[in-house]
């Protein structure tokens, strides 16, 4: 019997840059990569250096929405197992790009000579570059998104399926303007997953990084009513100990931040 599940996995919550070391085990160093399993289906949110831990195949053709081009986001595509299975469908989203000729450049950009030896079409799996549309399709998987706020754009994602709702927004700064439309897409959702990379202190000096706070995240989740809340982007400087600090600050059981293996079943 094929499964129904709708399953969130962590594969990667840092952000800029990945770590490594005993101060980053608990919530773990890769940059960003979830991985959404909704009944057949696979879906990578970014394609951080967390997608090197992905499943090598995937039942189907696995597909990565990426948020937007930034390295901390796409640096796992040249390295990962799941993109160099003879055989195996891969299907990547660029968000804000007219053309799928235009995709392919911008990701050549970075995966080519000198920057890097081996080009994308060049692993073995079948790989075919998208524009994102406004509203996308995965088997029963409904796909949203809308644009966030972060230097030269950032792709919030909003997955539907049997009933529940995840919400993605990684590299986001709030605003007025943007947390109205982020609340707005982002109601009633069962998860959101909301950068917090900054604490208020930070921000205070960082605005215009297109990173937003917990207490902001908070905010947003009490205006949108939503169900549970998961922080990340997690700053490459905030080690196990300084997180778990600010999470016991929240007095929250549905919110938390979010730690590299877990799983979240909606």
């Amino acid at each position: 019997m094929a499964s129904t599940d709708f399953q969130l996995t962590v594969l990667g919550t840092r952000g800029s840059i990945a770590m490594s070391g005993p101060d980053y085990v608990q919530f773990g160093g890769n940059t960003s990569c979830y991985m959404v399993r909704a009944g057949e289906e696979t879906v990578f949110l970014d394609a951080g250096s967390g997608l090197l831990s992905a499943p090598e195949t995937c039942p189907k053709a696995a597909v990565i929405l990426l948020s937007h081009l930034h390295l901390d986001h796409v640096i796992g595509l040249g390295m990962s197992p799941l993109l160099s299975q003879k055989g195996q469908e891969v299907e990547v989203y660029v968000p804000f790009c007219p053309d799928e000729k235009t995709a392919r450049t911008q990701l050549d950009r970075i995966y080519s000579p000198p920057f890097w030896p081996v080009r994308l079409d060049d692993l073995g799996a079948r790989l075919h570059l998208r524009c994102l549309p406004e509203c996308l399709a995965v088997g029963d998987l409904r796909i949203e998104a809308m644009a966030g706020h972060h230097p030269g754009g950032c792709a919030v994602y909003k997955l539907s399926y049997g009933g529940k709702t995840l919400v993605y927004a990684t590299d986001y700064e709030h605003s007025e303007d943007s947390d109205v439309r982020l609340a707005a897409f982002a109601r009633n959702a069962d998860l959101l997953l909301y950068d917090a990379q900054f604490c208020v202190e930070d921000y205070e000096r960082k605005k215009g990084f297109g990173h937003s706070t917990a207490e902001k995240g908070l905010e947003l989740m009490e205006r949108a009513q939503i169900r549970r809340l998961l922080f990340i982007h997690h700053d490459y400087r905030s080690t196990d100990r300084l997180l778990r600090a600010r999470e016991e600050k929240l007095e929250k059981e549905n919110a938390s931040y979010a730690r590299e293996g877990q799983t979240i079943t909606l």
